[in-house]
């Protein structure tokens, strides 16, 4: 019986040094008891030498063996049984019913039934379902901390297939092969080229929307510049000199910065298509995003390129370095009267929010137009010239022109209207959305409200029954300035539900300080674009019981 003691203690103790480490690091990922912490066994007894003793500590030693052992299968079970999927397989699981999955790392979790636990709401979670976490959680830097990291290991199901993270090979004749990557957040209005929007929940979460997150559009495949050759080519004034600017060249002259919201002229177009078909991307409310610009002032660069304003009408005209596969680039202009007014603060701009001009949004340098249309404010800046008429480019003469309801595409004459500049009082509901159920009691509405022309937005008024009664929404937001409101005001109300009411059909109108307000039906400012759509914003919801 002794033998038999000492060769179990011996055995025991091997096993315990060699399993020491893997054994704690196993117990704590397999062991579902969370009080078990696995310890190294005393082998040593006190006053017992009787044969009860004996067997009492071999009966310990013999249970802390089996023990052992069954923490041993059990870990490699449960490795062995590890789950593999491919993300594919993971971006059908976007729903209730088919599971909510997303991914971090390597690692595939089952969040279904966290998405109603999430603190940020379900609609935030539910951005990234089917698809990474690291991109929200870029946005979101709370999240990357341990507490979150052991909360969201309760619910991992497997691993991802290691072949999913090559990087996909593309075809070099492809123009769009070399496009960047984009946040996944995005709402995809076409792919190529790029056009996409940030999510109505997380437009307005920010004053200054995050670069990855700024709505996106593209005419043309992106240009990969290199900004140690870049040059801006600035066309002199007749006696003057004309320019050839690098980056450092741009850096030299007095940096300036702003607030300005940019919005394409296509803006709400999808509420117009439900009127009557029209031609262009389908646009939601997000076709609009506000960035802190820094560069230099256009009105400077001219200057020393021997511009002046003169009495006879003149253009500034902008050239990227995007183009489509005959060489033609995307042009715009603006009049030079605005390009070359200090206080209008037209920038040639190099930064975005505190970086460098992301690639879709214009790397290295990008015209920024405050208070006028994005069509104008031209991406990869290559060329800058002063012409007696407008640009000749097709986006210029043939494109962003409003038009009576009545002209069709067999009546239209691009040439009897003039390209738009600056654009209407605008504003959109961004929560809660529409279709969605809100909870009886009270309900917090919140949006956006802008105006073209630095006209400030002094009031926004929103109805919780279609038009018929309103309430004053608090703005939100830096304060504007006269005739330099280049910003969007951001605006919430919080109101009570009325007693009984099983819906709500929500409106929201905005006032600019010229009391500019927006038109209430669509119809009326249809037109065969789609642009300009800037009546008033409807949402219909439910009210739980």
């Amino acid at each position: 019986m002794l033998l038999l003691h000492r060769a179990m203690v011996l055995r025991l103790q091997q096993a315990c040094r060699l399993k020491s480490i893997h054994s704690r690091l196993c117990i704590q990922a397999c062991s579902t008891n969370e009080s078990f912490q696995p310890q190294r066994p005393s082998l040593t007894f006190s006053g017992d030498n009787s044969s009860t003793g004996r067997w009492r500590v071999m009966g310990t030693l013999l249970g802390l063996g089996a023990v052992l052992a069954y923490q041993d299968h059990r870990c490699r079970a449960a490795q062995e049984s590890t789950h593999i999927y491919t993300k594919a397989e993971v971006s059908s699981h976007t729903s209730p019913e088919t599971g909510i999955w997303v991914t971090l790392g390597s690692e595939v979790f089952d969040v279904t039934e966290f998405v109603d636990l999430h603190p940020g709401g379900p609609s935030k979670l539910m951005l990234a379902a089917g698809g990474p976490l690291e991109p929200f959680w870029a946005l979101y830097a709370v999240h990357d901390q341990s507490h979150v990291r052991e909360l969201l290991a309760q619910y991992k199901i497997g691993e991802l297939n290691p072949e999913d993270k090559v990087a996909p090979t593309v075809e070099t004749s492809d123009p769009y092969a070399n496009d960047p990557v984009r946040h996944p957040a995005l709402k995809v209005n076409s792919q190529r080229p790029f056009n996409a929007e940030p999510p109505p929940e997380l437009l307005t979460e920010n004053y200054i929307t995050p670069n990855p997150i700024f709505f996106t559009r593209n005419h043309l495949p992106v240009p990969n510049v290199d900004p140690d050759t870049y040059r801006l080519h600035v066309v002199g004034a007749p006696g003057g000199q004309s320019l050839s600017l690098s980056l450092d060249d741009l850096h030299k002259f007095p940096k300036y910065e702003i607030t300005v919201t940019l919005q394409c002229a296509g803006n709400r177009r999808s509420e117009m298509t439900q009127v009557k078909e029209v031609k262009g991307l389908e646009w939601r409310t997000g076709a609009i995003s506000t960035a802190h610009w820094g560069g230099a002032r256009l009105c400077d660069v001219l200057a020393q390129a021997g511009h002046q304003l003169c009495e006879t009408e003149a253009h500034v005209c902008f050239e990227g370095l995007d183009s489509d596969p005959t060489g033609t680039a995307y042009g715009a202009s603006i009049p030079l009267a605005r390009a070359m007014d200090p206080e209008a603060e037209v920038l040639l701009a190099y930064e975005m929010n505190g970086q460098p001009l992301p690639r879709d949004h214009g790397f290295p340098v990008r015209v920024v137009v405050p208070g006028v249309v994005g069509a104008r404010h031209v991406k990869w800046l290559g060329r800058v010239s002063v012409q007696p008429e407008e640009s000749y480019s097709h986006w210029q003469r043939r494109d962003y022109k409003g038009f009576s309801p009545s002209v069709d595409w067999d009546t239209v004459d691009f040439d009897s209207a003039p390209s738009i500049q600056e654009l209407p009082v605008q504003s959109a509901i961004t929560e809660p959305q529409d279709g969605e159920t809100v909870e009886s009691g009270e309900v917090t509405i919140r949006g956006y409200a802008w105006s073209g022309g630095g006209r400030a937005v002094i009031r926004v008024d929103v109805s919780l029954d279609g038009g018929l009664t309103w309430q004053v929404a608090e703005l939100d937001g830096e304060e504007q300035r006269p005739r330099k409101a280049w910003a969007w005001r951001l605006w919430q109300l919080q109101v009570p539900v009325p007693a009984g009411q099983k819906e709500l059909n929500i409106v929201c109108k905005a006032v600019d300080d010229g009391y500019n307000v927006q038109p209430d039906t669509v119809a009326p400012i249809w037109n065969l674009r789609g642009v300009l759509s800037n009546a008033w914003h409807r949402v219909h919801v439910h009210v739980a019981p």
